[in-house]
């Protein structure tokens, strides 16, 4: 049958009358266009940046760049926060610009969250600067900039674009070499705000003050500028994160096209176990239909693994066609030349198909999309829309097909589409105060610059700290300083990724004559990753661990190509330290406070591709590891007539349900916050639900889960209950291996407890 083009009008009216799609469609729902708002051009904007917009054909602002060039010339710090391609880089571009234009020794930092937006971000800026037919030097640093170009850019460049990791190993350390940029600092941009959330937010809180630390060193103080896609706190965010007073810019004047979401649950294949059919194999079907209607389309894919295999099932559509690249795949790994192909074919239109992890999540230009397919919800409501926003851009119609995967979160937002597209977008947390973090940035700033007996780092009193440092052996204090005087160079052991200070070195002996460093892990995640036999996933490549050294954290892989992957046990033993806040009830306390956490792992399932059947196991021999981090927790008193077998599995089956919707209350990702349930805590003999943060120190998540959880009990409960499943399934209380009451059992403990809290 030949394909014919269609519109995506066209298309969804087709499909409400398609029987094999009608059945699985739970919900449509249409956003409207919007129109744009305009505002004038500044009075005192440079004719150059004039004549340059012009170029672009741009003869108004939307009304958000005019807000934010105002609020730049008045020397204010503020953030911007509006939809994905609503212009968001001339928030920033148009007062840089009018600044250097202004006073030529000015100097501008922006910071990306990736290499890759720098790179993007560089491309558009000199597109504009070029267009102004003005002298004006911008440059991307970091880890690919030849030496050469180097010494240039600290001597010249007017506009230095580079990602924090960098900023903080690179550049601070050695800010004697950067006096021109930091004596005449004008501007941070900090782009992609959202995205400087949890422990790599709070590493980049303390870049950000030691940068400020720096500039005040030479004299300058200067003006932040952040944009941000939509969260719920986004003023809070950006001041704790620069520690500094922001305004506020959330009306954007851009104009929006026509949406229609369509909410798409695959059929149930296994009705008692409540299995649906594979979410992959359902966007397969749905992309096929996409690509011969003639549709661009992006689909987001969670892992690596699973766009490889949506890639390779989709390619099959052009296999007949010799030399078609219209289908493409896009994830860390690829190299930066193949990235800038993939965005120029989709830009150009010669890639039709582009299968990505949320690396194109971030606003690197792709152009006009006309669809998107989400494979299964990201995790929270901010990425849900930047992925949506990838498609229709500006006046464009689009269509965002969300497709639904059997777990709870999933399952609970494709039966209630209005929490998608109705509910505010979460906050995003940090901690700067996690004082593993703040010690270890302490060390960075005392290197960079001796610290006087009278003072702060930042808002933090730190006289006590330096002394413990001393103590250490790593400053030493004259009269009147603390100076530096360790041969170590701390910036170098600090990974802004992780809370933990020593990382696990992952190191390729695939071939004997060029071993080589491919990647690092912390220690606690290595714990069940990296363990010998482990299957480790690194730019698409397979690799198994051969040999685990855990006493000089170095772990040793080789290149395999096997069809299964590996997943690891972990037990946890949990005591409670300190209690900081509690609140009593009848039958019933919520705690927090600070937590040791005893992880011992203990064995290994080896997990076939496609079907997920376990084809084989084995011991993990790593010593067990402390941590200590906060907590929230409940405990109360024994249900009357229960066993304790009954006991462990309602209370297996109510943590694994609450950990799938903690994402929907706070802005962090599944991983970052665990579940443990007890059924006689060792604290004080009862059953304990414990929900703490999975980092050393704590990142302040287990403690908004303090003030939000009776809501997150409710909605659990709620989502348990309407459950289609009888006895329990992965969609609400995790994979049962046995028929039994274990779903009636873990709502009579969520009710208990919700009734507790009334």
């Amino acid at each position: 049958m030949l394909s014919k083009k269609r519109t995506i009008s066209q298309l969804v009216d087709e499909w409400q009358y398609d029987g094999e799609m009608k059945q699985n469609i739970v919900a449509m729902h249409t956003i409207d266009e919007k129109q744009a708002q305009y505002a004038d051009f500044p009075p005192n904007l440079h004719p150059s940046i004039i004549k340059a917009l012009h170029g672009r054909g741009i003869e108004q602002l939307y009304i958000h760049q005019r807000q934010a060039f105002d609020y730049a010339q008045q020397q204010k710090h503020f953030t911007a926060i509006t939809p994905t391609a609503s212009g968001k880089s001339y928030c920033y571009h148009l007062p840089v610009l009018q600044q250097i234009l202004e006073d030529r020794s000015s100097r501008a930092i922006y910071l990306f969250p990736t290499k890759a937006l720098a790179q993007d971000q560089k491309s558009d800026l000199n597109e504009l600067i070029e267009l102004m037919d003005e002298d004006i030097l911008s440059y991307t640093y970091d880890g690919d900039t030849a030496p050469g170009i180097r010494q240039k850019i600290r001597k010249a460049g007017h506009i230095v674009m580079t990602n924090p990791d960098m900023l903080h190993s690179g550049i601070l350390p050695h800010h004697t070499k950067w006096v021109s940029l930091f004596e005449n600092l004008k501007y941070i941009v900090i782009d992609e705000l959202h995205t400087y959330k949890g422990v790599f937010g709070s590493h980049v809180a303390h870049v950000i003050r030691r940068l400020q630390r720096i500039c005040e060193f030479y004299g300058s103080n200067p003006i932040f500028i952040c944009t941000s896609a939509t969260i719920k706190n986004p003023k809070e965010l950006a001041e704790s994160l620069t520690n500094s007073k922001h305004e506020l810019i959330e009306q954007s004047g851009a104009p929006v096209g026509k949406k229609t979401f369509v909410f798409y649950n695959p059929p149930i294949v296994h009705p008692t176990f409540g299995v649906r059919r594979s979410a992959v194999l359902e966007v397969r079907d749905i992309s096929k239909r996409l690509f011969e209607a003639g549709i661009q389309t992006i689909i987001f894919a969670k892992s690596r693994v699973r766009v490889e295999m949506l890639v390779t099932y989709l390619k099959t559509l052009t296999a007949k066609k010799i030399m078609d690249e219209s289908i493409q795949g896009y994830r860390g790994g690829y190299l930066p030349s193949e990235r800038r192909e993939i965005e120029k074919g989709l830009r150009t239109g010669s890639i039709q198909m582009v299968v990505s992890t949320n690396a194109l999540e971030l606003g690197v230009d792709i152009g006009q999309l006309q669809a998107c397919i989400m494979t299964g919800y990201p995790g929270n409501i901010a990425s849900a829309w930047q992925q949506a926003g990838r498609a229709g851009r500006r006046q464009d119609e689009a269509l965002i097909v969300y497709v639904a995967q059997s777990t709870a979160l999933d399952q609970y937002v494709v039966q209630n589409p209005s929490y998608l597209l109705g509910s505010s977008p979460e906050e995003a947390r940090i901690n700067p105060e996690n004082l593993l973090i703040l010690m270890e940035h302490l060390k960075c700033a005392a290197f960079e610059l001796p610290f006087s007996m009278e003072d702060t780092y930042g808002e933090y009193e730190v006289q006590e700290l330096l002394a413990y440092l001393e103590e250490e052996g790593v400053l030493v204090r004259t009269s009147t300083k603390w100076h530096w005087m360790s041969d170590r160079f701390p910036a170098h052991e600090i990974s802004l990724r992780s809370a933990a200070q020593e990382n696990v070195v992952i190191i390729d002996i695939s071939t004997p004559a060029n071993t080589k460093v491919i990647g690092e892990m912390d220690t606690y995640s290595a714990m069940t990753l990296l363990h010998e036999e482990a299957i480790y996933l690194h730019q698409g490549i397979q690799f198994q661990v051969e040999k685990l050294d855990w006493e000089e954290k170095k772990a040793f892989v080789r290149e395999v190509d096997v069809d299964y992957f590996t997943d690891a046990n972990l037990a946890v033993e949990l005591k409670v330290l300190s209690e900081d806040k509690s609140a009593p009830f009848k039958n019933s306390t919520v705690s927090y406070g600070d937590v040791s956490i005893l992880a011992i792992p203990t064995i290994f399932k080896k997990i076939r591709f496609n079907t997920h059947d376990n084809i084989g196991s084995g011991p993990i021999s790593i010593p067990p590891m402390e941590m200590h981090t906060n907590a929230t927790w409940m405990s109360f008193d024994l249900p009357a007539n229960w066993t304790e077998e009954q006991l462990t599995d309602a209370l297996t089956g109510a943590a694994y349900a609450m950990g799938s919707f903690i994402p929907l209350f706070i802005h962090c990702d599944r991983s970052d916050v665990s579940v443990v349930p007890q059924v006689k805590a060792i604290h004080n003999e009862k059953p304990t639900l414990f929900i703490y943060d999975s980092y050393p120190g704590g990142i302040g998540l287990s403690e908004r889960v303090y003030d939000v959880l009776l809501s997150l009990l409710e909605r659990t409960a709620q989502h348990v209950e309407n459950c289609p499943c009888q006895q329990g399934c992965p969609s609400c209380i995790g994979a049962q291996d046995s028929l039994g009451e274990n779903k009636k059992q873990v709502m009579k403990v969520l009710n208990i407890l919700i009734n507790e809290m009334m």
